[in-house]
């Protein structure tokens, strides 16, 4: 009888909560007893979660499943995520696709490959190939910004309660995870869950209760809006035992104008006066944003808006988009479109602007001590990222990935602060 292993493979695409769920995938098929496949293996179960945000995203998704086809003849080969639900018609054409599965039906997807088994609960105990784990809360959005087509293939918001979280959490911190970042589509819309009628869990519900969780090291926030950071989101982020003080919080555009088309929730007013308001409750506190260049009727005016919140902010980290026309939504019925060749250049302005900014924001650490959290290696630098997350970089000697060290910055370079290690800070 033939003993050997069943393979799987799951290649991913996109955003932290596809990560999320495909890691949640991989631990469900290694309980079923399957395992991973290596690159040159044949698998017997593909697993593809696409993404739809932009024509690339498309691209690539439709390049992944085609590949796996072809390298995996006779493969349950099964697609699921935003680009499954925007053009299934064409992903069905592609030879070899057994089955594609509704964003809406994700956490049935093993059990719909297996349907006579007991097939183990739809979390993740660890995070392959990551020091910090992501854990998905929410999913789906109400926002219906013009440019996006996510709330058309996600669905509407609905979220986890703070219980499971919580346990997911705890399940975590004993595999060896130090720090973790709560994501969701738009976590902003967290509401634990609660059955109507009861008072909704806030997202500074959820944050507080996994700041308490003992072991946990780091936590971070992923991507919010920043009208979305009430008064008691900001004391728990600024003030609790394990809370990162870094966040991401989207800009998208620094013009009001854009910022109307786009159907954004706030203004570059709100934006700034968030930021003002976390710098002021604790002084290292560092940024991550999103920008979209290139929306239809953005003028060199606005444009400008844009590159004068990056400068003023500082950002740690420029998370860049050129515009990207997706079907069915409102802005890809607007006038007034920016050439290519146009977005083409203030894309690499933008970049330009990022680095120079993270830059500066790098400058002000030289000479500090701080923990940093040691996150990847090559043959002879360890890099990792402090708590408000500044990119460093270490001799490698015997550290490894994982560790929690007491760093000196002495430099600051093009690929992120040099460092001189003090001292460990493992239990």
């Amino acid at each position: 009888m033939d003993q050997t292993p069943k393979k799987f493979k799951v290649v991913t695409l996109g955003c932290r909560t596809n990560q999320y769920e495909s890691q949640a995938y991989a631990d469900q098929l290694k309980q079923l007893g399957y395992e991973t496949a290596s690159e040159n293996e044949t698998a017997d179960i593909c697993i593809v979660n696409t993404c739809t945000v932009t024509a690339s995203a498309d691209n690539q998704s439709l390049h992944e499943i085609r590949q796996l086809a072809a390298k995996n003849p006779g493969t349950k080969l099964v697609v699921t995520g935003c680009a499954s639900e925007q053009q299934p018609e064409r992903i069905l054409k592609i030879g070899g696709v057994t089955a594609i599965v509704a964003n809406k039906d994700k956490e049935s997807l093993i059990s719909a490959i297996f349907p006579d088994l007991e097939v183990p609960e739809f979390a993740i105990t660890h995070f392959e190939c990551h020091t910090r784990a992501f854990v998905k809360v929410q999913d789906g959005c109400n926002s219906f910004c013009t440019y996006c087509i996510i709330p058309y293939v996600r669905g509407r918001s609905r979220s986890r309660t703070i219980s499971e979280v919580v346990q997911e959490v705890k399940g975590l911190i004993a595999n060896g995870f130090k720090e973790v970042v709560i994501t969701g589509i738009n976590v902003g819309d967290f509401d634990g869950a609660k059955p109507e009628g009861e008072k909704p869990d806030s997202l500074a519900d959820l944050m507080r209760a996994v700041d308490n969780i003992e072991g946990l090291k780091r936590l971070r926030l992923s991507s919010i809006d920043p009208d979305e950071i009430t008064d008691d989101l900001l004391d728990i982020i600024v003030n609790g035992k394990t809370t990162c003080q870094s966040m991401h919080i989207v800009l998208q555009a620094g013009s009001n104008v854009i910022l109307k088309r786009m159907n954004r929730k706030y203004t570059r007013q709100v934006f700034m006066e968030s930021v003002d308001r976390l710098k002021a409750a604790s002084p290292t506190f560092s940024f991550t944003t999103d920008v979209i260049v290139g929306f239809p009727g953005e003028t060199e005016a606005d444009f400008n808006e844009t590159l004068a919140v990056i400068n003023e902010v500082q950002f740690a980290k420029v998370h860049m988009f050129p515009y990207s026309e997706r079907q069915r939504t409102r802005a890809a019925l607007m006038p007034n479109k920016v050439p290519p060749q146009i977005i083409k250049e203030r894309k690499q302005i933008v970049l330009r602007a990022s680095e120079q900014s993270a830059f500066a924001l790098q400058s002000r650490y030289v000479g500090q001590r701080m923990l940093v959290l040691t996150e990847s290696a090559d043959e002879e630098l360890i890099y990792g990222h402090t708590d408000n997350f500044l990119k460093v970089f270490i001799p490698k000697g015997n550290w490894q990935s994982n560790q929690i060290l007491d760093v000196e910055l002495v430099e600051n370079t093009a690929k992120g602060l040099r460092g001189v290690v003090i001292g460990s800070c493992n239990d």
